[in-house]
């Protein structure tokens, strides 16, 4: 009988997806860029494209790129031994993913129940019923109230985009009864937060994110059961949804610093937090667990860490916030997250302002609030730039705001 090891995360992110590196006398992940295989035996080539578009995760032949690649099967290996899924399917992007996923659900009943805040695009694609699926926004309370025949999946986001609240996973599974819970867990990675632990059913990451690292591929994941996957692959195949092998590739090669990165990172946001909560230009400052003690029990209860995102809003307003960003140098200006380097970016101008005015304000998007992705610079650098940009919007932005 096989022995099966069981690795810490630090070692499965570097491990993860090369077993059989031994068999093929490589020691770098290979990519497979093509977009068609040969067919020498027509009667197993068509029982393998069968396969394939029925949802099977692999084949004799993959026939077609659309419908397989070994490149792509291999990262999704490593991202499901990650969460401790089943399995794992890729997607060209995170909200290629997501829309396979409101489209697998969408035959088991028009309806589903989301909380947010959650990423911006996510909430517009929810709310213009595109998809053909009805959402119902609701609070974590409400959940079991609003549970209906047709309700099919139950979404959050935790920790969640751009405020960073978080939301008990456990309670949302309970609440949701027989209907599968999704979370969105891109802010927390598999190295702090494993929901299927918890009792969801689907895991997402936008991958573009943390699991890449570097700001240099779009993807996106959802680990999960094996009967589930089998119906998204078939949406995937179907839509052309699919993961390029090269991005697969460099999605690979950045999974095997995600711990350090992440522990890095958040090691800094630790120490920024502290500092920002003490500088006069800063009305507020959020960060898992911080400003509640529910909140603080919760964080420490689920999850390993509190990550490495920080929004914190400016007394200035959208002015003050706009002049930090004017003013930064070593911190990008510019959105998404979990790269290396520091990322600054403000939710209600840009990766947020798809939603309406009453929404950003209802859910804590403030025009005065900015997203600070943390990365693993020395944190005295970060800490040097940062203060001196919001230091420039105290001289340029906050006098004009008490005179007005």
């Amino acid at each position: 009988m096989e022995v099966v090891m069981r690795y810490a995360p630090s070692t499965q992110c570097v491990h993860a997806g090369r077993e059989d590196f031994a068999d093929l006398g490589v020691h770098a992940p290979p990519v497979d860029l093509s977009t068609t295989y040969p067919v020498h035996d027509l009667d197993a080539g068509t029982a393998s494209f069968d396969a394939l578009v029925g949802g099977a995760a692999h084949a004799g032949n993959p026939i077609y790129a659309r419908l397989h690649n070994p490149t792509v099967a291999r990262v999704e290996q490593a991202i499901a031994r990650l969460e401790q899924a089943e399995a794992c399917v890729a997607f060209s992007s995170g909200m290629a993913g997501l829309s396979a996923l409101l489209l697998a659900v969408r035959q088991h009943g028009g309806h589903m129940l989301a909380v947010r805040p959650m990423y911006g695009t996510a909430d517009h694609l929810l709310s213009s019923g595109l998809l053909g699926i009805e959402c119902e926004f609701v609070t974590v309370d409400q959940i079991a109230s609003r549970i209906r025949p047709d309700t099919a999946l139950v979404l959050v986001e935790t920790p969640a985009n751009p405020t960073l609240a978080l939301i008990d996973i456990e309670a949302v599974v309970a609440a949701a009864g027989s209907v599968p819970v999704a979370v969105d867990s891109t802010f927390a990675t598999p190295i702090l937060q494993q929901p299927l632990a918890l009792g969801a059913r689907y895991v997402l990451h936008s991958a573009t994110k943390f699991l890449g690292g570097h700001g240099d591929v779009i993807a996106g994941v959802i680990a999960c059961a094996e009967a589930d996957a089998k119906a998204l692959r078939q949406i995937r195949a179907a839509t052309g949804a699919l993961l390029h092998p090269w991005a697969a590739y460099l999605l690979h090669r950045g999974l095997p610093t995600l711990a350090l990165r992440v522990e890095r990172a958040e090691a800094n946001a630790e120490t920024l937090v502290q500092r920002l909560l003490q500088h006069p230009a800063v009305a507020a400052v959020h960060y898992p667990g911080l400003n509640d003690p529910r909140d603080a029990a919760l964080c420490k209860r689920q999850m390993r860490g509190r990550g490495c995102l920080i929004a914190l809003e400016l007394l200035g307003g959208q002015a003050g916030a706009a002049a930090v960003m004017r003013a930064v140098q070593l911190i990008t200006p510019a959105v998404s997250l979990g790269s290396v380097d520091t990322l600054i970016q403000h939710p209600a101008g840009l990766t947020h302002r798809v939603l309406d005015a009453e929404t950003r304000e209802r859910t804590g998007i403030t025009p005065g609030m900015l997203r600070l992705s943390v990365g693993i610079e020395a944190v005295d650098d970060l800490w040097a730039d940062l203060a001196q940009a919001l230091n420039a919007a105290i001289a340029t932005e906050l006098p004009l705001k008490a005179a007005a």
